[in-house]
């Protein structure tokens, strides 16, 4: 047996029934549902509109982000060309031109795509440290080869020799003419026709003997003599036939002197 129960509210027929198990309002069975359709109308106009905005910043940094790139393009290829004139009237060579030109242009692709996330939203933190520990990786595993690849450099720009030059290394004891200077070694050609590779790290730390840097050198010639000899007479013999000598330079001093005093033979 069930006990009803009617009242008028809203224009909505009130009922209020036992079932057995409890008391139901069938006013609110009546309204739930379409409460539930407004509010839920109502969550998703305020959504939609909490997301208007961002949705309209993050077109105006996308927009942002591409203006910078196109601008940061033009002014990396204006650097470029500066770089480019600046080596060429160095007279570098045009290998380490290429590589410097590379390397200048990958650096400032770099920070320009840092700048555009950045701008974008994106957090460039943990970006920077990734590529900070990749370089400090890659340095370590390639220590050897880019100490000869900086020594590379440095003699190419420093040019301490040249293709042409007959050096001497004083770090390997190795001499002869440079046949090629790369980027990790140097290749020397010696008098009995014998092809040294020199690696660049080594030799850009070592002492290197120029011998053709300059256009003339002196030539020191020793001659033994006795001690029971004319000393002033043997040196006038050796400086008149220095003087008289067509392959010696006129307007350089001949100098003549006892330069040690060794053991008579």
């Amino acid at each position: 047996m069930s006990l009803l129960f009617n009242a008028y509210t809203l224009s909505i027929p009130r009922y209020l029934i036992y079932n057995g198990m409890g008391i139901i309002d069938t006013y609110w069975v009546a309204i739930l549902p379409h409460m539930a359709s407004t509010l839920g109308v109502f969550l998703a106009k305020q959504y939609i509109e909490g997301y208007i905005p961002k949705v309209i910043d993050f077109g105006v940094n996308i927009i942002l982000a591409l203006v910078i790139f196109f601008v940061g393009k033009i002014i990396i290829n204006w650097l470029i060309k500066i770089c480019n004139k600046f080596l060429e009237k160095a007279k570098v060579e045009i290998s380490i031109r290429r590589f410097l030109k590379s390397l200048l242009r990958a650096m400032l692709y770099i920070i320009l795509i840092i700048i555009i996330c950045d701008r974008v939203g994106i957090n460039t933190a943990s970006f920077i440290a990734v590529l900070g520990t990749l370089g400090l990786t890659v340095g370590l595993a390639l220590q050897g080869s880019l100490s000869n690849f900086a020594g590379g450099v440095l003699i190419l720009l420093l040019k301490p020799f040249k293709v042409g030059d007959y050096i001497i290394d004083s770090g390997s004891g190795a001499e002869g003419k440079v046949d090629r200077i790369d980027l990790f070694y140097t290749k020397i050609v010696t008098v009995d026709n014998r092809a040294v590779f020199i690696p660049n790290g080594s030799l850009s730390n070592a002492t290197i003997t120029n011998n053709t840097e300059f256009n003339t050198r002196r030539v020191d010639i020793v001659f033994g003599i006795a001690y029971e000899s004319d000393m002033d007479k043997a040196k006038d013999i050796i400086y008149n036939i220095a003087k008289e000598d067509e392959n010696a330079l006129q307007d350089k001093d001949v100098s003549v002197f006892v330069s040690s005093l060794d053991a008579s033979q």
